[in-house]
């Protein structure tokens, strides 16, 4: 079923922009809220930056064709009108050695394999996009849209000659590193108990190449998870704006996963957009009795460990979802009120043009009211209830990221 998107066009930005009571703060006009969020959901081309994928992704097993346990799968995407989204290789961050890098490489030629299965099986329903025209294309064919994103160049190995290869697999944007350092800059989140230095070491050497080359191949740079040195002087260098795929705002709540202000700015200056991300942990403060809950439920049901997760049955996850549904209940619950808090503040210190939306599903996220692909259009509610514009919807959800997308193509073209 095909879906009528709203354009963004240069008269009615301004238009849209003309209607707010400050520059980049949401509209909160009369006719946003006369308008039905249903009706503005489905007209937007909705974009989800960041989409984790499971173990045998694409095999019985868990086949995204089907209804499954996983928060986003195809039934999911159409039900929610979610239309495109970037589905991740993503290798956790190990050590820095010869054997550590080949069993990076194993991990993520695995990921790439569940994305291309989950392609091949169903091309009549979902495509692969490549630039930001294919993006469009795809999805007024009225078929859901696949890109490609990878979090932490750590499959790399020592160089970044594998670069051009992922360039020509799909990969649209890549992330400098995860949780840990890794042989190209710090983390967000350093590894102090295998005795990284908390503070954030800055690009190394063969980091600065991988900006470079990233740059070459039409990759975006991706932020998230990067440690603010190591992304200020990524920024600085790369010739193409870059993007925050799946942050949060530290001035709305003290993470280090989150980006604070000067970071926020630095992305609006470079032209990039920082994704606010729907994980509970990332954005709020979740009840200690819930986490503390989902530690024990965790250890109950096997999930306590990155072996356990993968290895899951869709029954133990299944329990794991109902038990944490009880938990959230009694306790409370970080919500899609507060995710829309943070779009608020990045969009008020960046502006309307460098905040974009993203999930985390199946790596993590989920807030109350979005729990999965499909109640998606809950976010375009809360949006439109607090003033935004269609116009403006429809730059958060895909228009500021595809502009950037071709960008990124353009410089790389110029190269």
């Amino acid at each position: 079923m095909s879906k009528r998107f709203a354009s963004v066009s240069a008269a009615a930005l301004v238009l849209a922009l003309s209607a707010c009571s400050q520059p980049d703060a949401p509209a909160g006009d009369a006719t946003s809220e006369a308008l039905d969020p249903q009706a503005v959901h489905f007209a937007t081309l909705t974009l989800d930056t960041h989409v984790d994928i499971g173990a045998g992704y694409g095999t019985p097993a868990l086949d995204p064709g089907e209804h499954t346990h996983a928060q986003v799968d195809l039934p999911k995407m159409v039900e929610g009108g979610l239309d495109a989204a970037f589905f991740i290789v993503y290798v956790r961050q190990g050590e820095t050695t010869p054997e550590g890098y080949v069993a990076a490489r194993a991990a993520a030629e695995e990921k790439y394999a569940g994305i291309s299965r989950m392609l091949a099986n169903d091309p009549d329903r979902i495509a692969l996009a490549t630039t930001s025209d294919e993006v469009e294309e795809i999805a007024a064919s009225g078929r859901l849209v696949a890109l490609i994103g990878m979090e932490n160049a750590y499959p790399l190995g020592d160089s970044v000659a594998d670069v051009p290869m992922w360039a020509e697999r799909g990969v649209r944007y890549m992330s400098i590193t995860h949780f840990g350092n890794n042989q190209f800059g710090g983390s967000s989140n350093p590894n102090t108990a295998a005795g990284e230095p908390e503070e954030d070491p800055g690009l190394s050497d063969l980091g600065r190449e991988l900006v470079a080359a990233l740059n070459d191949n039409g990759i975006i740079i991706d932020v998230s998870h990067v440690g603010k040195a190591t992304m200020m002087e990524a920024i600085a260098l790369s010739r193409a704006p870059v993007i925050a795929s799946h942050s949060g705002a530290r001035g709305v709540y003290d993470n280090a996963r989150n980006l604070d202000d000067e970071q926020l700015r630095a992305i609006r200056d470079n032209g990039g957009v920082a994704q606010m991300v729907a994980f509970r942990r990332y954005i709020g403060e979740v009840p200690a009795e819930v986490m503390a809950g989902q530690r024990a439920l965790a250890v109950e049901l096997g999930l306590d460990t990155p072996e356990g997760r993968e290895a899951a049955t869709a029954e133990t996850i299944a329990a794991f979802q109902a038990g944490m549904a009880a938990l959230r209940a009694e306790h409370g619950d970080v919500d899609i009120a507060v995710l829309a808090d943070h779009i608020d503040h990045a969009v008020a210190v960046a502006g309307i043009e460098h905040v974009g939306i993203a999930s985390d599903f199946d790596g993590g996220g989920g807030v109350g009211g979005w729990e999965d692909a499909s109640e998606t259009p809950a976010v375009t509610a809360e949006l439109l209830a607090r003033g935004y514009t269609p116009e403006q919807i429809g730059m958060l959800w895909s228009g500021n990221v595809l502009r950037v997308l071709r960008e990124v193509e353009a410089a790389a073209q110029a190269d």
